[in-house]
Parts: C-alpha cells; structure tokens; sequence
C-alpha cells in the first residue's frame, strides 16, 4: 500500500486522524493533514482505507 494526501484539498476535516491516527496527523496552525507514513504495515491498512473512504475533500488516494 502506498499513500498520498494532497494538501490543497485538505479541509482539515480530521477525519484520517480519528481513522489512521499512526498514519496521519494535522499541522498544528490550520489542521491540514500530514503523512506520517505512506507506506503503513497491513495491520494500519483497515484504517488507512477507511481514513480514505470518509474524507470530505478526497484528499487522501491509495495504490495498493
């Protein structure tokens, strides 16, 4: 699996962090995500797609 975000799509929702909170985290000042790993382990890639699934901009693809 690998993950890409893109940070101008980004509403700053939260929703990757309450799914995939090892794989994503939020910039302090505006809350735009950031990629802690874009290449998780299987056991992280539930919520990795499910992070991707509830994100209200898209901002988040995966290429497994």
């Amino acid at each position: 699996m690998k993950v890409y975000v893109d940070q101008d799509r980004c509403i700053a929702a939260g929703q990757c962090v309450a799914h995939a909170d090892e794989v994503f985290d939020q910039r302090e000042d505006d809350g735009i995500v950031v990629l802690l790993d874009d290449s998780p382990s299987e056991d992280l890639a539930g919520g990795v797609r499910e992070a991707a699934s509830m994100c209200p901009a898209l901002a988040i693809r995966i290429e497994e």
